[in-house]
């Protein structure tokens, strides 16, 4: 709609323009009405079902109304236009304003507005954020004085009696806790308590209790995207992830630790709804790559979900062949694996995804599917929010559309967690999905 809308200023503009030009003339009131005019329909699209209010449209409202109360006035005046004529004046002024209409609706156009999907539980879904301290951990980034804190954001089913399982989500490199929200808010409504984590200086922003802002550490950030070229050497890279590793998988181990203890000591709602015998975990990309660590050394974990991301903790370094391999430890935890073109295409060939092998006769109970056309933040909410940045951070244009693709992976994990957690009498899935 902002592209929609940015296209129907420019052709006004540029209509009014080359109208003054054929006729030599500034046609001052005819430019006043269409300012007031434009106002007018964009109040009535807000005003209906087509435009939904949110933040993208706050520029280009303020920008409308100036716009609009300035040519009233002017009308309300009357005064003559006196300057002399010239077409370069037209020009200027026609550009000028073509790029303060543009720039109001960037929001609209990076953000633009899109159907969510379809959630299909009977609960309705609140959420809950809180900060958590960790008292036996002292920060690594930039204030290492001070104890690690984590926040969290929990999804769960309003006014919901018994008690459900716990999954814990874990973001990607530079992600947000809310990055699969979606997914989270299916689920819940479907009777389970969805934690997502922010890992601070991991995360692209955070905000805690208090309102403190913590953004991602430069460091961290130069790191992934070092890797991402394949400047480090073998070695280099085996200990860079597992430095990665050591972060999120205490960050997760922390915030399920205190969750349990919760359970038994908070009479918060979000804590008595959790049923401490059945926990899943499960990550995108980086996170997806914690998930399944922690998810092979917890006793306590039953089911595991890994979206597009390698098994860092099934690998080991071969010092003598200077190689990445996979290791031969068996994993038992039942783990369900989606993956998209990007990784799909590497499991044959890239070492960093030595263990994601279908074959891999180390997992004793394994599901893997692959999404084909989709790209690595496809199986993000990012796909529908900002396609522009969704893009833009992931190489190129997925081909697969985004909302069947975000249905199929919530329903694929909603049957899984059923399967793994609800005792459902079995999972089946394709090893393929087309979805355009």
């Amino acid at each position: 709609m902002g592209i929609v809308l940015f296209c129907i200023t420019l052709v006004l503009e540029c209509g009014y323009a080359i109208y003054c030009i054929a006729t030599k003339q500034h046609h001052k009131k005819i430019k006043n009405w269409l300012r007031i005019a434009v106002l007018i329909v964009f109040l009535i699209l807000i005003l209906s079902p087509i435009i939904t209010w949110s933040f993208r449209w706050v520029l280009i409202t303020t920008v409308f109304t100036i716009s609009a109360g300035l040519a009233t006035i002017s009308l309300i005046r009357q005064k003559a236009y006196t300057k002399e004529f010239k077409n370069s004046r037209i020009i200027f002024n026609t550009f000028f304003t073509t790029c303060i209409f543009f720039l109001a609706l960037t929001p609209a156009i990076i953000f633009p507005q899109y159907h969510k999907p379809e959630v299909t539980g009977e609960f309705k879904v609140v959420t809950a954020t809180f900060t958590y301290v960790d008292e036996n951990r002292k920060e690594e980034f930039e204030n290492p004085y001070n104890n690690r804190s984590v926040n969290v954001e929990f999804w769960y089913p309003e006014e919901a009696k018994g008690t459900y399982p716990l999954l814990v989500f874990s973001h990607g490199a530079n992600g947000v806790k809310a990055s699969n929200a979606s997914t989270f808010k299916e689920l819940a409504s479907h009777g389970y308590v969805v934690c997502s984590i922010d890992h601070p200086y991991h995360s692209f922003f955070t905000v805690s209790d208090m309102g403190e802002i913590t953004t991602i550490n430069n460091e961290y950030m130069k790191e992934v995207m070092d890797s991402n070229k394949g400047i480090y050497t073998n070695e280099e890279y085996f200990e860079l992830f597992q430095k990665w590793m050591k972060l999120r998988t205490e960050d997760i181990n922390f915030v399920i630790d205190t969750i349990l203890q919760k359970t038994e000591t908070d009479t918060n709602l979000v804590y008595q709804l959790i049923n401490p015998e059945k926990i899943g975990v499960f990550g995108h990309s980086m996170g997806g790559s914690a998930s399944v660590w922690v998810g092979g050394k917890r006793e306590d974990i039953d089911a595991v979900v890994n979206l597009d991301a390698p098994f860092f903790s099934e690998l080991k370094f071969n010092k003598q062949q200077n190689i990445i391999e996979a290791s031969n430890h068996t994993y038992t935890t039942p783990i369900l694996n989606i993956y998209t073109d990007d990784v799909w295409k590497q499991l044959g060939s890239n070492p960093t995804y030595a263990a994601n092998k279908a074959a891999n006769q180390n997992f004793v109970e394994s599901y893997t599917t692959h999404f084909l056309g989709a790209k690595h933040l496809s199986l993000t909410d990012l796909s529908m929010i900002s396609p522009f940045l969704s893009n833009l951070l992931q190489g190129g244009k997925a081909d697969i559309d985004p909302l069947k693709c975000l249905e199929k992976e919530n329903q694929l994990i909603l049957q899984f967690f059923d399967y793994a957690l609800k005792d459902d009498t079995n999972f089946e899935l394709e090893q393929t999905y087309v979805l355009k």
